[in-house]
């Protein structure tokens, strides 16, 4: 059993260098420097509290819907990073290139992850369509923690299932 953990951190670790190795690419930079923020505070909070006070009709029950996803799925982040304190992969890992300020906390699981897929999922079940917008921000937000050396891709992977698993139940639930 402890081989194949530990064959399968490789095959991470090694995902993780084949992205972050491009971060000296001006146009990748400043791409996922800027998307990478979709997944931030300011952005999801900012976003759902212009959907719940701007939007009417049944688009209005999709915005409650994000914004307690969005406030549901830091819970388990928190929980989680404090059970599993997995250091962040420019601590880690020899070589990766890394932003001048980078987070002190906890690696697993990806919070901006979680919270772009919460505040997405449900706007996705109301209105499919928008799918085809929402799901490359979604998966760019995810690439961009691991591009700019932040987060394993694992961790990305969890934030994306918590935040898709709570924007299910918060879209059942309004």
């Amino acid at each position: 059993m402890a081989k194949i953990v530990r064959h399968l951190h490789d095959v991470e670790c090694h995902l993780f260098k084949t992205l972050n190795q491009h971060f000296d690419r001006k146009w990748l930079n400043f791409y996922f420097r800027t998307i990478t923020h979709f997944g931030g505070a300011a952005i999801t909070i900012s976003s759902v509290l212009l959907l719940m006070f701007l939007i009417t009709g049944n688009l209005k029950a999709t915005s409650y819907a994000s914004a307690f996803a969005l406030a549901l799925s830091h819970i388990p982040v928190a929980i989680a990073k404090k059970i599993y304190p997995r250091k962040r992969p420019y601590l880690e890992l020899a070589g990766t290139k890394v932003l001048e300020n980078p987070l002190q906390d906890h690696s697993f699981p990806s919070g901006h992850s979680t919270a772009v897929f919460s505040v997405i999922t449900p706007i996705i079940l109301s209105y499919p369509a928008s799918a085809l917008v929402l799901l490359p921000i979604g998966c760019s937000v995810g690439l961009s923690r691991i591009y700019l050396g932040l987060h394993y891709p694992t961790d990305v992977l969890a934030g994306m299932v918590l935040g898709t698993s709570v924007g299910f139940l918060s879209f059942a639930l309004f």
